[in-house]
This record gives structure tokens, sequence and C-alpha cells, in this order.
């Protein structure tokens, strides 16, 4: 984004996601334990146990709100979804996301990889709910080789997106 400081790049050697799911079980554990610390409140809205799983293992606590209305009155370090997310327009979504967010939280959005546009309209919505873009990860089912020249086998795309610190967040 244009006068944007560049936003880092990271490739995770994960496995793909089972068919129909969000994320594999080591996508869901690496998200938890890079961005949320023990006893941090996560909300699951992904397709698949993988996240509830690392969420349990690590010692957090999670509201598993797939496809249901409301996501509880306390605030979260971490919101994970798929996207689309159902019919909800993404303004709507993300200003929710920023809502429910403690300062710092951050939301991580798993889009399949291969669409060049949906990144971009995805961090522009959620720019205008007042979310920065705060890294991309790509996810390959290996990692790149030191000293050899290969392309990567990139199944998803991760933006992270979090809420700024301060007293208007």
């Amino acid at each position: 984004m244009s006068g944007d400081p560049p936003v880092p790049i990271t490739v995770w050697p994960v496995p793909a996601p089972p068919d129909g799911e969000t994320m594999s079980n080591a996508m869901a554990v690496r998200l938890v334990h890079n961005l949320t610390h023990p006893t941090d409140l996560v909300i699951d809205l992904v397709v698949g146990p993988q996240l509830a799983r690392a969420v349990i293992a690590a010692h957090r606590r999670s509201h598993l709100h797939h496809r249901h209305p409301g996501w509880g009155r306390e605030p979260a370090m971490l919101v994970v979804t798929g996207w689309p997310v159902d019919d909800t327009p993404p303004g709507e979504f993300f200003a929710r996301c920023r809502a429910g967010l403690l300062p710092g939280g951050c939301v991580a959005v798993l889009l399949p990889h291969g669409d060049l546009v949906l990144p971009v309209d995805v961090v522009i919505a959620a720019k205008r709910a007042g979310l920065a873009y705060l890294q991309h990860i790509v996810a390959a089912d290996r990692p790149p080789r030191p000293g050899q020249r290969t392309q990567l086998d990139i199944h998803t795309d991760v933006l992270i997106l979090t809420r700024r610190g301060g007293a208007d967040g």
C-alpha cells in the first residue's frame, strides 16, 4: 500500500489444510504460539478442529464462534478466520474484529493462495475499519533450501492485521 512501510513476508513450512478446512494442525500451532501468550483469549472462526486443539494444548482460552452472531464481551488477543466470512460485508466484519480486539491484538485471515487481488481487497477493507497490516505469511509444504533456487509450492496466504495500541487503539 502506498505510503505504508513495507510489510514483512515470512515463509512457514506447514502442510496444506485438509479438504474443506481452513488450516492444518501445524498452521494452527504456529499461529497460537506466535501471536498469543498463555491465558490469552482466541476467537475461532475457522472451519475444522485444528485451531481449537492448538488453543487447548497451548493453555489459551477460546470462543468458538463459527457461524454464530456474537463473540462475547471480553476482548481477544487473536481472531482467526478463513475468507470470505459468510455474507458479512468485509468492512462490517473488520470493524467488528477491531471492536473485539485488545490493543495490540491481531486478526489472522487465511486465504487460499493464487488470487492476486483478494489479499489487496482484504487489506483495504481492514485498513478502512482501523486495522493495520502487520505481516504477510506464505505457507508452503516444504521450507526453502539454502543455496538452491526452487519455486515454493505455496498453498495459503495469511494476512496478519493488528489493532494498534494506545488510547484510540
